[in-house]
């Protein structure tokens, strides 16, 4: 149930999309996948809203060195054994389609901590494990920017999606988890949300309460 320490505050809230890149989620990643391009056709109506509203965005990605060196235990053998996922300078790192910068990633300047500045609110940031928090410099920015809710959207929601959900709750800060903005969501899952304090909205329902918050 909401009060007064969980309730979203739209006005100070911050776009998250996480690992929202052509090998995650791009149409040939979603050829074993469903729901992907649903979900993308959403949170390309929100990334437009903040967008049009200059609210902070940030495009939470993965990058993987092709040794595997950077990349999580359960994933380093694909990647000595040469399976390409998320490489530097590759299509597939890129961000999908529906929500590409007119730039693309800085891969250098990302696996070396930089936040990269896409516009005056529209930013990226690597993560070099399951949660957008572990060892970046997000939540330094959200403050610096006095951000205290986080929507997140993104893939897949067992996996990056919750680790970050539950990083941003140690971090107190409110959240709302859009629901058809997220690669992966069932019904259980946004009730366990929910009773941790985070708000369940879709997107339709979302962008309503950012129009009555925010003009």
């Amino acid at each position: 149930m909401l009060d007064k320490y969980t309730q979203p505050d739209f006005t100070r809230s911050a776009l998250l999309t996480i690992d929202l890149q052509n090998d995650f989620a791009g149409p040939k990643a979603c050829l074993t996948m469903s729901g992907c391009q649903p979900v993308l056709n959403q949170v390309n109506l929100l990334v437009s809203a903040f967008r049009k509203r200059g609210l902070p965005m940030v495009h939470v990605v993965r990058i993987y060195l092709p040794d595997g060196s950077n990349v999580d235990l359960c994933r380093r053998k694909a990647l000595e054994e040469g399976a390409r996922i998320v490489l530097p300078r590759t299509t597939g790192a890129e961000l999908v389609r529906e929500i590409r910068p007119s730039t693309g990633l800085d891969f250098n300047g990302l696996q070396e901590g930089k936040l990269q500045q896409f516009s005056s609110n529209e930013f990226a940031v690597y993560k070099p494990r399951w949660g957008a928090f572990y060892k970046t410099a997000l939540e330094d920015f959200l403050r610096d920017r006095g951000v205290n809710t986080l929507i997140i959207t993104g893939a897949f929601f067992q996996r990056c999606v919750l680790a970050t959900i539950f990083e941003a709750s140690e971090r107190d800060f409110r959240i709302v988890a859009v629901r058809d903005g997220i690669v992966g969501m069932y019904e259980q899952g946004a009730a366990e949300l929910e009773d941790i304090g985070v708000t369940v909205l879709n997107a339709v329902d979302f962008l309503d309460a950012l129009s009555g918050s925010v003009s």
